[in-house]
């Protein structure tokens, strides 16, 4: 995926700090805005998916895992729906 209108770079932060400061980042969008989270944290993608079921407006867009000198970076995109 390739459209976001901010990215959050929280890579080498552990549970629960990638979503908190998504959290935090998210709100700060005009609705209708995507952020693209990075993370190395595997959890992550658990926690993204389970916080999209449960919050309001958040909608879970996509995730995606890159290879960034060997190490899994966690790519999620979340979009603000209200």
């Amino acid at each position: 995926m390739g459209d976001f209108d901010r990215e959050l770079d929280v890579k080498g932060a552990k549970c629960p700090m990638p979503l908190v400061k998504s959290r935090k980042s998210l709100g700060e969008l005009p609705v209708g805005q995507v952020l693209k989270v990075l993370t190395t944290d595997r959890g992550s993608v658990a926690d993204f998916q389970g916080w999209a079921k449960t919050a309001k407006h958040v909608e879970l867009v996509a995730q995606e895992t890159a290879d960034e000198q060997g190490q899994a970076v966690y790519i999620h995109y979340l979009r603000r729906t209200a």
